[in-house]
């Protein structure tokens, strides 16, 4: 294992990332919700570093990365992504996105089909309306104080009422994750999901998808992932009893899906 990394992307910002797993292994490249740090994969880290060499990052205005001013588009994002496996030499890779990380998925498989072995999108959509709730999401948290209500939200958006009923040590850890956060950098990303719409571009995905939806999400609907599925040629379905950030809700039947899916026999 490797303790928190940084390279630069190719506007200077500095990108955080980790590397977990044996450096012979398939590299398998995680990306996550929006409002979350790489550590949203923790759970599942040990589990598929026994088979992948395991790659997570931080968003750009998230965890250890910079939080540049202004707008964030989601060709930024996906680049990002890009100049960080050019940095590190690698040529291809497995990628699972949940919620935002999801949308960088579907970019990736649209804009870089060369470096995408198998791909798997949970928790997201092709697009998320409408732009006035980003933009008043965007004001919101540039002139809150803190980011109490915003990670309030979050937390209804992402668990179920089970777990957000009394004292939940996981939501807690989320929670107050999110009030450390940079305000410019969540309205950045909050804007490239605003001004996404891979509604029509995803039909060009050629990699092997999975997709992977809950069927209580508030967020990313279980509509959304139907829809991806089926435009997405060939893509296969997995929609579970839950809401947002299933690995950490479901991981099991979560992580049932993804090594299905990669072709790893789990350990019971």
């Amino acid at each position: 294992m490797t303790d928190t990394l940084h390279f630069a992307a190719g506007d200077g910002a500095r990108v955080a990332y980790r590397l977990d797993g044996p450096e012979d292994r398939p590299v398998l490249m995680l990306s996550n919700s929006i409002a979350t740090t790489f550590h949203m994969w923790d759970g599942q880290v040990a589990e598929l570093a026994k088979s992948f060499r395991v790659l997570r990052y931080d968003f750009r205005g998230h965890g250890g990365s910079d939080a540049p001013a202004g707008a964030y588009s989601l060709d930024r994002l996906g680049r990002d992504v890009l100049e960080l496996l050019d940095f590190l030499g690698i040529d291809r890779v497995h990628f699972l996105g949940l919620s935002l990380g999801g949308f960088v998925g579907q970019w990736l498989g649209i804009h870089a089909p060369e470096r995408i072995e198998r791909l798997i999108l949970s928790n997201t959509s092709p697009h998320l309306g409408p732009a006035s709730y980003f933009d008043g999401q965007i004001r919101s948290v540039l002139a809150a104080r803190d980011l109490s209500a915003t990670a309030d939200m979050f937390m209804h958006n992402w668990f179920p009422a089970s777990m957000l009923a009394g004292r939940n040590e996981t939501v807690e850890q989320f929670h107050a994750a999110i009030l450390t956060m940079s305000p410019q950098g969540l309205a950045g990303c909050f804007a490239s999901v605003r001004d996404a719409d891979l509604r029509r571009p995803i039909s060009l995905i050629t990699a092997p998808t999975l997709v992977i939806g809950g069927v209580d999400d508030k967020v990313t609907l279980a509509s959304h992932s139907q829809a991806i599925a089926a435009a997405i040629p060939g893509a296969e379905l997995v929609l579970l009893p839950g809401v947002h950030l299933l690995n950490v809700e479901r991981p099991a039947e979560f992580m049932d899906a993804v090594m299905g899916f990669l072709g790893v026999e789990q350990e019971r």
